[in-house]
């Protein structure tokens, strides 16, 4: 088993009264390359400087070598960090870039010339050297930049979104040569970025995270064909996810029809996610053949296959992937096989607040105040208050709900919207609606009294 070279305990974070890391446990082995992959705002880049020692964790350690780092300054930690804009000396020619971690170590002129030319080679970028690095491609200066982080020999590398400014092409041959790279040197790589397609060709481990939290951690195979919960389906390629009901062991419910399936102990008829990649839904034109049946909404080529819409028998609407194109309006039948099902637990079946009795008809929970039935509750009695998905209402006036809040997720299950709506005391809130909201809209949300069940906590 390989050894461990970066250890992360309880380790978590605050900027200004809002936690931006909670909690973080994570071990990263010798000469992994180990992505942190998330949506923007997510944590990825605070945690990359932690380990760089840009920043100092307000709780938890940071280990390296089996050594606490958690305090020792960033030039005094075995790595070096890539940044996105390069940070070159604009000043100096290519040489005395890539150069300049040695000189300040006084090496002799014989060995820092051998050790440049080794590094441009490795980098692609031998016959450069006299080059102003300003009248280098977008490219060529982040090789430079890579070759200047190397240089020195680093136990780990670390590299915060270093292809974000190239384009696509230039970012696809930069993903070739940065893996070649990692093989080559054999030190651990320790990488950033928001590029789920990315993430999967470079990585040996991805760590996928969302508001401040490690989600999962597994291999690009784990992450995409068993995805832990309805985000990381969600955020790392295509899916359909369902809701569906576990009937008993190896057959689930979903789209309003009964599927074979290879997960077990859910337990019976209970509630869960399904999750569908478009790739794993087999269309035909002999409907006999079929487990269920749908009418083909729209086709469009993709370049490698045709993706469609369907809208299923039962009224959801299905993305499928085909190499061969179904023409709009048809009737097809789709097959599933059991093995590309993924069931989930579900995260929550409903809402969930802490809150406390104004009085007996009124509750405050998630920063306001809401009317509710009779309680027969005293002020000041704690409460606990459920609420279902499709209880809440939410308002394009503000001004008209109890409390305003702010769309933060967006999870389309193929016959309503789940989203996730945050506010600005920092609680959340979870809402089944067929309404169209876009990322960041912010809304009213109203709740009736009927539709609250509270007991006392």
């Amino acid at each position: 088993m390989a050894e461990t070279i970066i250890k992360i305990d309880n380790v978590s974070k605050s900027f200004g009264g809002k936690t931006v890391l909670e909690n973080i446990n994570l071990e990263v082995k010798k000469g992994e390359f180990v992505t942190f992959l998330g949506p923007s705002g997510s944590g990825k880049s605070t945690m990359l400087r932690l380990i760089a020692g840009f920043l100092t964790p307000d709780e938890g350690t940071i280990s390296m070598n089996g050594n606490d780092i958690t305090k020792v300054p960033p030039f005094q930690r075995k790595l070096n960090t890539v940044f996105q804009h390069y940070a070159l000396f604009p000043h100096l020619d290519v040489y005395d870039n890539v150069a300049f971690g040695l000189k300040l170590q006084n090496l002799p002129k014989q060995e820092i010339e051998q050790r440049v030319s080794k590094v441009l080679k490795m980098v692609s970028m031998t016959d450069y050297e006299d080059r102003d690095v300003t009248s280098l491609s977008g490219g060529q200066q982040q090789r430079i930049a890579i070759a200047r982080a190397i240089i020195n020999q680093p136990e780990v590398l670390l590299l915060d979104e270093p292809l974000a400014a190239l384009d696509l092409k230039m970012r696809k041959d930069m993903q070739i040569e940065l893996k070649e790279m990692h093989k080559k040197l054999g030190t651990t790589f320790i990488y950033v970025t928001h590029d789920q397609e990315e993430a999967l060709t470079l990585s040996d481990t991805i760590v996928v995270i969302n508001e401040g939290k490690i989600q999962q951690i597994g291999t690009p195979t784990d992450i995409y064909n068993e995805p832990c919960n309805s985000f990381v389906a969600d955020f790392i390629g295509e899916s359909n996810i369902l809701n569906g009901t576990m009937i008993e062991d190896r057959k689930v419910s979903f789209i309003g029809h009964e599927f074979p399936c290879v997960d077990e102990g859910f337990g019976e008829n209970v509630p869960v996610d399904v999750v569908i990649r478009p790739e794993d839904i087999y269309m035909t034109h002999k409907l006999e053949a079929a487990q269920f049946t749908g009418v083909v909404k729209s086709c469009v080529f993709k370049g490698v296959h045709y993706e469609m819409f369907v809208d299923s028998d039962f009224g959801h609407e299905l993305m499928i992937q085909d190499y061969n194109a179904f023409e709009i309006g048809s009737t097809v039948g789709m097959l599933i096989k059991p093995s590309d099902i993924q069931v989930m637990k579900k995260e929550r079946t409903c809402n969930t607040f802490e809150g406390v009795m104004v009085g007996s008809n009124q509750v405050e929970m998630i920063g306001a105040k809401f009317d509710c039935e009779d309680t027969g509750l005293a002020a000041g009695d704690k409460v606990r208050v459920e609420v279902d998905f499709d209880k809440i209402e939410l308002l394009d006036n503000k001004e008209d709900g109890s409390q305003t809040g702010q769309v933060s997720f967006i999870l389309y299950k193929g016959d309503h919207y789940h989203l996730t709506i945050s506010t600005r005391e920092g609680d959340k809130l979870y809402v089944d609606t067929n309404d169209i909201w876009d990322k960041w809209d912010i809304v009213g949300i109203s709740i009736k009294p009927a539709d609250m069940r509270i007991v006392k906590a």
